[in-house]
């Protein structure tokens, strides 16, 4: 969460101190966290609690420590996980504070911020020239290009960090230092922001060659120039139940014929479709992928993911699709930068 660190007071502090901070976190904001000096997570203080202790003629100016619940809720990282975010959510528990092996706090999950938690790292392809969307790319980079309020490349990071995705790798080339500079390490959105830097361009996967270790058993991988509001965690899901090594995301392409066709066999009509549609799926630039199957990226090289595809194909593996129903837009061209102005103001996220 965003400046989580509001919501964390001394054990010192009195109580009315602690009332007039979460009078300014606001009234939805309404718990603080008592640590002491080396962080480590004392108890939890809620608007409830001093009202109930008030009304027992606790003197405001006692010790917040008082007031506190010593036995609040709290998580490791590796309890972050759906089953466990519903069952607070089911407590009407909206904060709940992370603790690392010593009991200090390392973040505070607003859990009204996630749509669904999923245990993937990210990397997403940001080096390309943007060429086709001259002179708008001449000194600004593609994903850094502004669609409604902010960057292509911060839709796509900020919608990731709703399913709960905190190391992002990206991958950059052309203008990547004004990537970089813009994003930094990803701190400021609770997440883990990495570089991938291409000397030579490698495709659309070979930069994750470079990267030696992720720490999640899938990564997602994607585009940067995306616009879209696909739901992460059905996309996630789908894939983890079909037991497949890759899933890729596809966007349904419809074609509709004007004209009645047969169907034969040598001279025999068999069948007669009036007017048909035919359905494709067309690759959409967005893949889930077991990390075991990036063993087949070679390192430093040019690569594609259709590279990978095919690969998996051709050994039996299973590499599914998964049609995307909701917003995709692929910004590639002027028109359809101009097309994302205007969408994005209607887009659900």
């Amino acid at each position: 969460m965003k400046n989580w660190k509001r919501h964390i007071i001394p054990p010192d502090y009195s109580i009315r101190q602690a009332l007039s901070v979460l009078n300014d976190l606001g009234i939805v904001s309404n718990v603080l966290f008592v640590t002491d000096a080396s962080g480590k997570l004392l108890g939890s203080i809620t608007d409830g609690d001093i009202r109930r202790n008030l009304l027992k003629e606790v003197s405001i100016q006692e010790s917040a420590t008082k007031v506190m619940n010593r036995n609040c809720r709290r998580l490791s990282a590796d309890e972050i996980r759906n089953k466990v975010l519903n069952e607070l959510r089911a407590l009407n528990i909206r904060y709940v504070p992370v603790i690392d092996g010593q009991g200090v706090i390392v973040n505070v999950l607003n859990l009204d911020e996630y749509k669904e938690i999923i245990p993937v790292d990210a990397v997403i392809m940001a080096g390309g020239r943007g060429e086709r969307l001259l002179p708008l790319t001449k000194e600004v980079p593609k994903p850094m290009l502004v669609v409604g309020e902010k960057p292509i490349i911060e839709h796509n990071i900020d919608r990731l960090a709703q399913y709960g995705v905190k190391n992002i790798h990206i991958s950059i080339n052309y203008l990547g230092h004004k990537i970089e500079e813009y994003l930094g390490n990803g701190s400021n959105k609770g997440i883990n922001i990495h570089y991938i830097r291409e000397d030579q361009p490698l495709g659309t996967i070979g930069a994750i060659g470079l990267v030696d270790q992720f720490k999640e058993d899938a990564v997602l991988l994607m585009n940067s120039d995306l616009l879209t509001n696909i739901d992460y965690g059905d996309f996630y899901n789908d894939f983890i139940r079909s037991g497949s090594e890759m899933a890729v995301a596809t966007v349904p392409h419809h074609v509709d014929l004007p004209y009645a066709i047969l169907e034969l066999d040598e001279e025999r009509v068999i069948s007669l479709q009036e007017k048909p549609r035919y359905t494709y799926f067309a690759n959409a630039g967005i893949y889930l992928i077991k990390t075991g199957m990036l063993d087949y990226v070679p390192k430093g090289k040019f690569y594609n993911a259709t590279d990978l595809m095919e690969r998996i194909i051709a050994e039996k593996k299973k590499l599914i699709n998964y049609p995307i129903l909701k917003y995709w837009l692929d910004i590639g061209r002027m028109n359809d930068y101009q097309k994302a102005q205007e969408d994005i103001r209607h887009i659900g996220w």
